[in-house]
């Protein structure tokens, strides 16, 4: 009796009848109920059931584990004390608290084996549960985090053997738990890419240290190569010796085929950086400092890429100072793209001409300029003889023009003069509409020769006084062809031949000498037959005197858009009627 008043485990003695005969110090520490209140009585019960909500614990009956609400009002009720029991559960309102208690009951039989009592005890296990259950909750959740991480966990023995791992290593590799148990790396890995990993866990095992970044591939079930990168570390055991490796292991197959990709692109597009025929160079706006620069560029301006480097713009742009040099990328970055000429020079002091085409872009957020470079020395140079051969030929054209005026003057004075004035009229007309410069010129030219088919007209029929017959004006009219004939094969840069075929065809098809129409007929063509109408009208003929120009004018615009290009017309009154442009001799 002393040995269990002094028990710290709560001990209790009930007949069966459940009545207390014995309530130990320590019951009474556990339920606050003291030993002289409970014995003879079997108000015990109270303190594991009189509690706002109802004890749900776990009865061990013949090994086997069964849930009972209000454990103790039912037994207090049965004969399971017969047979002795244990139960386990939490008590919300033991002795004023939370407790988890192990209870046990064994019965007290007599010689003849009646049951007289029961030896009950109580054991408060409060904190054990709590941290197993702590425990319990704390690997759950590392559990459950482990099994939904994308990346593969692996625990392996010595030997890397697989003895552990979650779902993501099996998704990675293809294969069944039950077929990675127990699996060697060399089992998934061709020969190079597993002695890789043997390296890497070796020097892991010699050294002790963790080893991250170990990149190295796998062969899935299916065959698919995966590229993986590990991290691995040591298992010791309470010795602290070696007896395993763990490691993260993260499926970086994507990333591997994206920085193949980039190298590729990288390597693409660096090779058609430097084997541009363009000159290419990319300039910092802060500093002007030419930053980067192609194979071309270097060979236009005779640099290496370390002496480009080294370069400001103003180093090699010919400009009169930095400071303009500094406007004009100003410029460039104001205006987004600038595309204009400029010279260079080189490393060896040659001035070239370059054609600059440049833009502003931004890099890891800074501004650069993007500079394409087209060396325009040799081209300028082949301009400048082809302007020189032009103007010879333009020289050549003309004397051979005023020869031929010459010939049609001596021959017909009032053709000659007819010819000159309606050049004159048809590049003031072609002035007014603002035609290019070298269209005027060429028009001037075919302006002063138009009429000149009329060489092979007899003189007589020219100047004959009176009515012509049908025959005489049909000879006439064959000038056109005749003059086209006579200039096809001259070599000219202008259409002078075609001009003067057609400058006798009207904008309806009425013309002659093959009825073109519209935009058939060249603008050359449809000024020179206004000027030409015009200028025969206003202009006095041996067989006539002048009509005056304003009859002639009247003409043209009565017959604007039928006979003659209204656009013509229309500049052809503004000269006369607003600008005071007059006909030399008229």
């Amino acid at each position: 009796k002393s040995i269990v008043q002094s028990s710290a485990v709560a001990t209790f003695v009930v007949n069966a009848e459940h009545k207390v005969l014995y309530w130990n110090g320590a019951c009474e520490d556990l339920t606050g109920i003291k030993s002289e209140d409970l014995l003879g009585t079997s108000d015990h019960w109270k303190a594991f059931y009189d509690h706002p909500r109802p004890c749900v614990i776990d009865v061990i009956i013949d090994d086997k584990v069964n849930e009972m609400t209000n454990f103790y009002k039912v037994y207090a009720k049965s004969d399971l004390i017969s047979d002795g029991i244990r139960a386990e559960g939490w008590y919300p309102n033991l002795g004023g608290k939370n407790r988890y208690i192990v209870f046990d009951a064994a019965p007290i039989r007599d010689d003849n084996g009646k049951l007289i009592a029961a030896i009950e005890t109580l054991q408060d296990i409060t904190k054990r549960k709590q941290a197993e259950d702590a425990l319990q909750e704390s690997e759950e959740r590392y559990r459950t985090i482990l099994e939904n991480i994308e990346d593969g966990y692996f625990e392996v023995d010595i030997a890397g053997n697989f003895t552990f791992f979650n779902d993501s290593v099996c998704r990675m590799v293809g294969y069944t738990r039950s077929e990675m148990m127990g699996m060697n790396n060399r089992q998934y890995t061709d020969k190079e890419n597993s002695q890789i990993s043997y390296q890497a866990f070796n020097k892991v095992f010699r050294t002790g240290e963790p080893s991250r970044g170990i990149d190295y591939e796998i062969i899935g079930k299916d065959g698919t190569k995966l590229y993986i990168q590990s991290s691995v570390s040591l298992i010791r055991n309470t010795s602290g010796q070696p007896i395993g490796f763990r490691g993260i292991m993260r499926n970086i197959t994507e990333r591997k085929q994206a920085e193949e990709a980039c190298r590729n692109a990288e390597e693409r597009y660096r090779t058609l950086f430097e084997q541009s025929p363009n000159g290419i160079l990319l300039i910092d706006t802060e500093t002007g400092k030419t930053i980067e620069s192609n194979e071309t560029a270097r060979k236009q301006l005779g640099y290496t890429r370390e002496e480009f480097a080294a370069l400001r713009v103003s180093d090699y742009e010919v400009l009169e100072t930095p400071e303009e040099t500094a406007k004009h990328i100003q410029k460039i970055i104001q205006g987004g793209i600038d595309d204009f000429e400029t010279q260079h020079r080189t490393k060896s002091g040659e001035i070239r001409n370059v054609h600059v085409w440049a833009k502003t872009i931004q890099l890891s957020n800074r501004n650069f300029i993007y500079t394409l470079l087209q060396d325009i020395t040799e081209h300028r140079h082949a301009e400048k003889q082809l302007q020189d051969t032009l103007e010879s030929l333009r020289k050549a054209v003309g004397t051979t023009i005023q020869v031929m005026v010459s010939v049609v003057e001596s021959r017909d004075p009032y053709t000659a003069g007819h010819q000159i004035r309606s050049a004159d009229l048809a590049r003031a007309i072609a002035t007014e509409m603002e035609l290019p410069q070298n269209t005027i010129e060429g028009l001037r030219m075919a302006g002063s020769i138009h009429d000149i088919g009329k060489l092979s007209i007899p003189a007589e029929i020219l100047s004959k006084p009176t009515k012509l017959t049908n025959l005489e004006f049909s000879l006439i009219k064959e000038h056109a062809r005749r003059g086209y004939e006579m200039l096809k094969d001259i070599e000219s840069p202008w259409p002078l031949a075609q001009i003067v075929y057609q400058h006798h065809e009207r904008m309806d098809g009425s013309g002659y000498p093959r009825n073109l129409k519209g935009e058939e007929i060249l603008i050359e063509a449809r000024i020179l037959s206004v000027a030409d109408v015009v200028e025969a009208m206003a202009s006095h003929r041996p067989y006539r005197p002048g009509l005056g120009i304003d009859a002639a004018l009247s003409e043209i615009e009565k017959n604007k858009g039928i006979f003659y290009d209204e656009a013509v017309v229309d500049a052809c009154l503004r000269l006369f009627r607003e600008k005071g442009f007059k006909l030399e001799g008229t």
